[in-house]
């Protein structure tokens, strides 16, 4: 996939800023713009853990959630895909979840949590808030990357 993107160019010290509007989207083809990040949903199942690697393939992680309105779009790109379930980028380990792209898990939507140590890998459910389950099952998943992250 080819990026498309546009040079800043040079404005002098007394010229306006450019209107917000006219904003260029840095998302590559096929991705979702959303906030301050890209988004894409896969529709290829594999487990957790083949499916991070192929978002690190993209420079991507599976994605992350820091809001009830980043859930609910994440939620729309499922349904949209036809899917109910897909993998998100929540891990439990030593004790704790984790986001795999670093990000601090302040928010949380548990629907129902089942035992962390024997299901450390989170999904996204369309109906309402997120489960876990083992990393082995085989999910659908929405990778995410910062546009500007080269």
């Amino acid at each position: 996939m080819e990026e498309k993107m546009m040079k800043e160019e040079f404005m002098p010290e007394d010229s306006s800023p450019v209107p917000m509007k006219a904003r260029f989207n840095f998302c590559p083809d096929g991705w979702f713009s959303h906030g301050s990040r890209c988004l894409l949903f896969v529709n290829i199942p594999m487990s957790w853990y083949n499916a991070e690697e192929h978002c690190n393939s993209m420079g991507a992680n599976l994605a992350s959630v820091s809001n009830p309105r980043e859930y609910s779009y994440l939620q729309h790109i499922t349904k949209t895909g036809g899917q109910s379930i897909v993998w998100l980028g929540g891990f439990y380990l030593q004790g704790r979840w984790l986001w795999i792209d670093r990000e601090g898990l302040y928010y949380t939507n548990w629907y129902a949590q089942s035992t962390s140590s024997s299901y450390p890998c989170m999904y996204l459910r369309t109906t309402n808030g997120w489960g876990n389950t083992q990393c082995t099952s085989g999910y659908r998943f929405i990778c995410s990357k910062n546009p500007f992250g080269c």
